[in-house]
């Protein structure tokens, strides 16, 4: 598995890098300070299964490298890890391409947690039909039942205090976890394989 860890603080680089190497020893993990050297970074070591993101890099602003990321990389799971709180910029982030939001300062396990689900997840791709992951995160868990109850994005947003954007942003990488393309094949896989409680 290839992973690229983009942040201009080395220390964080290096707690970010060492959590990774504890998670997945025989990971290539290239070390990038800014957005300026990804492209160089892909000809030299090709397009990365999982990219560790910060958001406050020295050539970006706000959510722009997110964006520039998965213009870049289209298929390649996007975590950011920053220092600002969810408040201000989940949301935005998910809507720009990433696929998870995660403040530095929840600490190592759940830093670790969260990217171990990307990293199982990048293993998985490829598989024919319906994918059943080993386990899915609580917000799968309830994007499944409500999906189960019939419930529409606006329905799912309100219930979830997010935007409706934000609801298909979490809903495309369910599908995608899950290798499948529509809500009902989704309910129809969580029943039949017992991904949750009904």
């Amino acid at each position: 598995m290839s992973i690229f860890v983009i942040d201009d603080h080395p220390l964080m680089r290096d707690a970010v890098v060492m959590l990774l190497r504890r998670l997945r020893a025989k990971a290539t993990i290239v070390e990038l300070d800014r957005l300026a050297v990804v492209n160089q970074a892909i000809t030299d070591n090709g397009t990365p299964e999982l990219v560790c993101l910060d958001l406050k890099l020295p050539d970006t602003n706000g959510v722009s490298g997110v964006r520039e990321l998965r213009r870049l990389l289209p298929d390649t799971s996007l975590v950011v890890l920053s220092a600002s709180p969810a408040t201000d910029y989940a949301d935005l982030s998910l809507e720009a391409g990433a696929d998870a939001y995660i403040e530095k300062s929840l600490g190592a396990s759940h830093i670790g947690r969260v990217l171990k689900e990307f990293m199982e997840s990048g293993a998985e791709e490829g598989e024919e039909g319906p994918t059943v992951p080993e386990k899915l995160s609580k917000r799968q868990k309830q994007l499944l039942v409500m999906l189960d109850k019939g419930l529409s994005n606006r329905d799912i947003a309100d219930a979830l205090s997010i935007s409706e954007h934000t609801v298909k942003v979490h809903l495309w990488r369910l599908f995608r976890r899950l290798n499948v393309k529509s809500r009902s094949q989704a309910s129809h896989l969580a029943r039949t394989a017992g991904l949750i409680d009904f």
